[in-house]
């Protein structure tokens, strides 16, 4: 093991050599108080970021025990570390040349469990990513030794150790984490989908923006109807809105804040960060939201509690395509995630197609339901609840006819919620329809079919390279993109990486009798066991990855065009 000062001396005396010549970096060396470890140098001043590890002991590091002594408290002292290391770097001392060469990833409003810093029962580590200076193909050999061996231990002492950091920041954000655990852990047993903090900030600063809005904004406020209560872990109350299990329509005019609303429900399923104005909406981790994507590929999916008799004859049992439509695209979306285990359904008729949702009387009179391949939505979202236990949170502005299988029905004006529930019942019973399912129909849900991937499927002709992503809404998957661009509870690149490894992982595992949702289940329980790391093929620094949801994975597996379900030929 080497020390500082043969560290420093090393990379001085590369000064003008090759830049390849920072190969012989890799190793540990003792920084004091610190560990660093070079695991990984890049080849080339243009290729990926070097991969460091930065190691000090909980007794140096000197926080307090109670917050690290939990998986949830480790989770979330991990972010604030992760996040008091990209403040320290963006605003520090150092030369701007030297920050800006280092990162440790971006996090968002959202608090992920993250590999960018782990901690164990003797220490606390922070994996960084180095861009190490050249001055074309030439090291800078004093620039890094600056880097390394100067600027690195001061940011790292600043934002690691306790002398450094704002231990009661840190306590508060450890804190506001396991209440918003435990307020999450006690919705299904209170029938709740999810729950909605009065005085939540739900507007943000601008549709591609995740901040809250600022200056004069209405603050949400819970209908006197739906008003929960809940005591957290800390001893604090919260009052709010609670979203019952069944089916529950949120409308209004346009403009009034009805997809504000679903977007924070959906956002819910992660903690957020204080501040953040949604940090008290929480959401259940498995509920999934769904819409129609033109386009994507599907395989071997049973859409055919939606739709069937198809023209062509396809077996709509087991649908696969290349190309589906709005409709087909919104039925396998529904399905896969009832696969992948959603307790509730999250649909804005805006992102969805019209004829998967409704089908109106007048054209139900001029296309009677023998000659109509589609069953609405809308006749289905009954039995989803009463034979699946599958609620649904649906944002409506221009239709009524979910009126009749609503359980609640809530309004949004100016940005304001009342529950309009019995009205909306007295309008279905005055405007009747010949929608709907009744108590003498069918069952309309089957248990979810076992998909089992042909062998080497899941792994597409002349992949030589691992995966990789390529920003939060696309992986590079060999010679084909999987396109996660409609999956949009994804909210972080990191997490996006995850799943690329995940999907090499899951290649490996596809053997011709292994199940998709069998496959994904088996990998996250060896994540839950052994820790995110696991997703990963290199030793020490795994990259920076953030854990995904299930659900996510299987949104992954399921838009891989090379994907083959055995039994499920493909059509165009």
């Amino acid at each position: 093991m080497d020390d500082q000062h043969s560290l420093s001396t090393m990379l001085t005396a590369l000064d003008g050599r090759g830049y390849a010549s920072y190969k012989q970096l890799t190793g540990s060396y003792d920084l004091g108080n610190l560990r660093l470890s070079v695991d990984k140098v890049q080849v080339d001043p243009f290729a990926p970021p070097s991969l460091m590890r930065l190691r000090v002991s909980r007794t140096q590091a000197a926080l307090p025990a109670e917050l690290l002594s939990d998986h949830h408290g480790r989770v979330a002292a991990g972010d604030f570390l992760t996040r008091a290391f990209a403040a320290r770097l963006r605003t520090g001392r150092e030369e701007p040349e030297d920050r800006s060469a280092i990162s440790i990833g971006t996090p968002g409003q959202q608090v992920l469990e993250r590999t960018s810093v782990l901690i164990t029962q003797d220490f606390i580590e922070v994996r960084i990513a180095v861009s190490l200076p050249a001055a074309g193909r030439r090291a800078l050999g004093r620039r890094a030794a600056r880097l390394l061996t100067q600027t690195l231990p001061r940011i790292a002492q600043d934002s690691l150790l306790g002398a450094g950091l704002d231990v009661d920041a840190l306590r508060d954000h450890v804190t506001l984490y396991r209440d918003q655990a435990g307020l999450r852990s006690q919705l299904t047993d209170r029938g709740l989908i999810c729950f909605l903090a009065d005085g939540s900030v739900l507007p943000r600063r601008a549709g591609d923006s995740d901040h809250p809005l600022e200056g004069d904004v209405v603050a949400f406020r819970s209908p006197d109807a739906l008003r929960v209560s809940f005591e957290l872990p800390s001893g604090r109350t919260l009052t709010g809105m609670g979203v019952p299990e069944g089916i529950s329509v949120i409308v209004g005019g346009g403009y009034h804040g009805k997809s504000t609303l679903l977007r924070a429900i959906e956002r819910g399923v992660y903690p957020h960060v204080a501040g953040d104005g949604r940090e008290w909406v929480i959401t259940r981790a498995d509920a999934v939201s769904i819409r129609a994507e033109d386009g994507r590929a599907a395989a071997g999916v049973d859409i055919s509690p939606f739709i069937s008799g198809l023209p062509s004859g396809t077996d709509t049992r087991s649908f696969s395509s290349t190309n589906a439509s709005g409709s087909t695209s919104q039925a396998a979306n529904l399905v896969e995630a009832v696969e992948a285990g959603a307790s509730a359904l999250l649909i804005d008729e805006d992102t969805s197609a019209t004829n998967f949702m409704i089908r109106d009387e007048r054209m139900r009179q001029l296309i009677p339901a023998e000659h109509e391949p589609i069953t609405p939505f809308v006749d289905r979202v009954r039995p989803l609840f009463t034979e699946r236990g599958i609620s649904t949170v649906l944002v409506a502005g221009g239709s009524g006819a979910f009126f009749d299988v609503a359980d609640h029905v809530i309004v949004l004006q100016d940005y304001t919620l009342r529950d309009v529930t019995a009205q909306a019942r007295q309008i279905a019973m005055e405007n009747p329809t010949s929608a709907h399912t009744s108590a003498a129909d069918p069952p309309a849900f089957a248990e979810v079919a076992a998909r089992v991937p042909r062998r080497g499927s899941l792994r597409p002709a002349k992949k030589t390279k691992p995966a990789r992503s390529r920003g939060r809404e696309t992986i590079q998957y060999g010679p084909e993109d999987v396109d996660l661009a409609a999956v949009t509870q994804l909210v972080d690149v990191a997490q996006t990486e995850a799943i690329a490894k995940a999907l090499d992982r899951l290649a490996e595992s596809a053997d011709g009798t292994s199940d998709i949702a069998g496959m994904v289940t088996a990998l996250l329980e060896q994540v839950e066991a052994e820790g995110l790391d696991s997703l990963s093929t290199h030793r020490g620094h795994p990259g920076h990855l953030a854990r995904p949801r299930a659900h996510e994975i299987h949104a992954a597996i399921n838009r891989c065009r090379s994907l083959k379900i055995l039994d499920a030929p493909v059509r165009d």
